[in-house]
């Protein structure tokens, strides 16, 4: 069986519209110019979110708020946790 790629649950007809929409209303001249800005503008959302991400992570280390032992446990036991689920669930699953 062959599966259709889908971006955004639209078929690959409805992006053939849409562009040719596109083309239409603002003409094939500006379209690059158009999708250069989209992409500037991701890129510049993108490092903001990263600054923050980054300054909020460096102020909590400097405040102690984060202890990585203590994290590094928690995901350990949460991973037991789930490795346990997951070989109960296939043997259950394997006995229906």
């Amino acid at each position: 069986m062959i599966q259709l790629a889908t971006f955004l649950f639209i078929g690959g007809t409805e992006i053939v519209f849409i562009l040719f929409i596109l083309v239409l209303v603002f003409g094939a001249d500006k379209l690059p110019e158009i999708a250069r800005g989209l992409g500037q503008g991701m890129r510049q959302l993108k490092d903001a979110t990263n600054d923050i991400k980054h300054e909020v992570t460096k102020s909590a280390k400097e405040n102690n708020i984060i202890d990585t032992d203590t994290t590094k446990e928690i995901q350990e036991e949460i991973n037991k946790v789930k490795d346990d689920l997951e070989n109960f669930t296939g043997s259950v699953k394997r006995n229906r």
